[in-house]
């Protein structure tokens, strides 16, 4: 009590001391525990990370803290708790349970934007999710055109999202439908058909991390007993829609070069080549239609 009596005003932590008691609270169910709790107290706070390690000793009251710390205790994705996520260096809605961007299908952009760098095109994105990669390209060359497609009507509507936050909603056509059943050939073909296909062994659900099995759908991450059964249907199914010479680029997982070069060299492609993500691992699949 104050000499008058009064109630003196709660005092709370600093944004270290709620950083370092978070980062203890979430070692068990995550891989990088500090960076989250960054990353949920800057949101709590309605401030940037940066502005946050700036200010490590001030104090505020954080009365939204304490949900989102429980549900990333509860594994969640920190993406669907903030309702975004950056990918390519921009920020695109994430509406669960659509997959998370991860940052190795940046090289996929990466790939398509090489291939076609600045000249007019027409690239189709099967699969879109949140419309990551799609929206990518398009911000990055607004000469492309581009043609995604998802099954799920909530990943259609969120990739409308993103292309209209990004500016790009004219350049994005955005189509409702399985892979690339019953979608017209453009004039000319496809210059380009990019997808970060599901192709996870359905063996192996039971062993993936928690953040995975308890939230986002599987529909976006299995493929059959070998992980392999999109990755078939997408490399037979974009041979005709492909101009001649266009080019087929997959991500595909950890130690599938040899049955996805297999698969491609069986759909008639040609001039295949894999290149490595930062770890290491042959992550994107390319391969030319034979034409020009």
């Amino acid at each position: 009590m104050s000499a008058a009596g009064e109630s003196r005003p709660p005092r709370f932590p600093t944004h270290a001391e709620r950083i370092a008691a978070i980062t203890a609270f979430f070692e068990p169910v995550s891989e990088t525990p500090r960076l989250d709790a960054e990353i949920l107290l800057a949101e709590a706070l309605g401030i940037s990370r940066s502005l946050l390690l700036a200010s490590l000793q001030e104090r505020a009251e954080t009365p939204a803290l304490e949900a989102m710390v429980e549900r990333r205790r509860n594994h969640e994705p920190i993406a669907y708790i903030l309702g975004e996520w950056e990918f390519f260096s921009l920020t695109f809605y994430v509406v669960p349970p659509l997959l998370v961007p991860r940052p190795e299908t940046e090289h996929l952009v990466e790939a398509v934007l090489d291939f076609v760098p600045g000249r007019p095109a027409h690239v189709l994105d099967v699969g879109t999710g949140t419309g990551c990669i799609a929206v990518s390209i398009a911000h990055q060359s607004p000469a492309l055109r581009v043609t995604a497609t998802d099954i799920n009507p909530l990943a259609i509507e969120t990739a409308s999202r993103n292309a209209k936050r990004h500016g790009v909603a004219d350049h994005v056509e955005l189509v409702l439908t399985d892979l690339v059943d019953g979608l017209a050939r453009p004039d000319g073909g496809f210059d380009v058909i990019c997808s970060n296909p599901p192709y996870v062994e359905e063996g192996i659900w039971s062993d993936l991390p928690p953040v995975i099995r308890f939230h986002e759908d599987p529909r976006a991450l299995l493929a059959g007993p070998d992980g392999m059964d999109l990755i078939r249907r997408i490399a037979s199914d974009a041979v005709p829609l492909l101009c001649c010479g266009g080019l087929l680029m997959l991500e595909i997982g950890d130690g599938q070069r040899v049955a996805v070069e297999e698969v491609l060299r069986a759909s008639g492609y040609e001039k295949i080549s894999f290149e490595r993500d930062l770890a290491g691992i042959e992550r994107i699949a390319s391969a030319r239609k034979p034409g020009k």
